[in-house]
């Protein structure tokens, strides 16, 4: 595996070794050893999985405090545009973030620190989203930044495209009402 740490501290590029022929491909996804010698340890508590279809566009999801996740997403199968903003309260990058192309052609995984608002959206026909995270679900710690904050600027290629997104994320907060919110 190859581990490409991004512009921003701590949100990698993985990008695991496949061997191929002429029934398919093998790789390893995960190798707890190589893993914690590129990014440090982390102890993944529970896997996810989500279906969508073109248009979905998942996010900017985060848990607060103590509830905070890390995550290692992948694409199984399709593609998707991922992002990861950074809301660390005195990080320097904060607000910026990183978007990658993930798919089941390219085979790339981005691990997403704690501290981060992650999302995505679905640009083939359907996609099988799958990820690891480091703490449960606690619904007493949801939140969610608006995709479309300009103070963002986030590029989500949705020309032709119908948005299809959920209640609880037309109403996310922006980023000044995240700032706000954990300087309390």
């Amino acid at each position: 595996m190859k581990f490409e740490e991004q512009y921003i501290k701590g949100v990698w590029l993985i990008k695991p070794e496949r061997h191929g022929d002429a029934r398919g491909y093998f790789c390893e996804s995960f190798k707890k050893a190589e893993f914690e010698n590129a990014v440090g340890h982390v102890e993944f508590v529970q896997d996810n999985e989500s279906m969508s279809s073109r248009g979905v566009l998942r996010g900017l999801h985060f848990q607060r405090g103590e509830y905070s996740q890390a995550k290692l997403v992948r694409v199984s199968q399709g593609r998707v545009l991922d992002v990861a903003v950074d809301i660390r309260k005195d990080s320097p990058t904060f607000g910026r973030y990183v978007a990658v192309e993930l798919s089941q052609e390219n085979g790339c995984q981005l691990f997403i620190p704690r501290h981060f608002a992650h999302g995505f959206l679905v640009l083939s026909d359907t996609a099988q989203f799958q990820y690891k995270v480091d703490n449960v679900y606690a619904p007493q710690a949801e939140a969610t930044l608006r995709f479309d904050d300009p103070a963002l600027g986030i590029k989500w290629p949705t020309e032709g495209m119908q948005l299809n997104l959920s209640e609880k994320d037309k109403k996310g907060m922006t980023l000044d009402e995240i700032k706000l919110n954990i300087a309390k």
